[in-house]
């Protein structure tokens, strides 16, 4: 598979720099991402994986609770989570995480003085592009986190329901995050985070 660019060139440093040198890439998440600072690193192998559109693991993306990856959106104010999978088929949300993200709305109700629904609503967005096979799921949620993120509208309901888009998306389209976190990586390196 022909890896972007920015991703080739990412390489030949791991290659030349970091592996020679045994060096990670290390730096800070704003606390805007998650709440809170948040100091973490990329080993050399994460970024060789990524570039070879391989599975990829817990420090791509900065949070990963299992082998499989989908996408939780939470609007709070409206007491509605928004489930998102790429895999094929009618995949539901498992309890343990419901459980979690249900007590966690109570607590924000509790924290913001507001008795709240009785239950959550829980939306699985059945409509959002299929990954091919069983490696890239990863790379789809950022694509999907991407696509939200892009959109003034903020029109993922819609976008994402059921019988709307279904289909996988392009290699094009993958690439095209995959380069985006490529250039990421290479400004923390170029801030002598190595």
């Amino acid at each position: 598979m022909e890896a972007p660019s920015s991703l080739k060139t990412l390489c030949r440093f791991v290659e030349t720099t970091l592996l020679p040198e045994d060096k990670t890439v290390q730096f800070t998440i704003d606390k805007e991402v998650f709440g809170g600072e948040r100091d973490t690193f990329l080993l050399p192998e994460d970024i060789t994986q990524f570039a070879g559109m391989e599975e990829i693991g817990a420090t791509v993306l900065a949070v990963y609770m299992s082998r499989h990856w989908i996408l939780l959106i939470v609007r709070a104010k409206r007491e509605t989570v928004y489930f998102l999978d790429p895999l094929p088929g009618n995949r539901v949300v498992d309890e343990e995480a419901k459980n979690i993200v249900n007590s966690a709305l109570k607590i924000y109700n509790t924290h913001i003085a507001r008795a709240g629904r009785k239950n959550v609503i829980w939306k699985t967005l059945s409509g959002t592009p299929k990954q091919p096979s069983n490696v890239e799921c990863g790379y789809y949620v950022m694509r999907f986190m991407r696509d939200i993120i892009m959109d003034p509208s903020l029109g993922f309901e819609n976008k994402y329901a059921k019988g709307n888009q279904e289909a996988s998306y392009p290699q094009e389209a993958i690439d095209e995050v995959r380069n985006e976190w490529a250039e990421f990586v290479f400004q923390i390196i170029k801030q002598g985070n190595y």
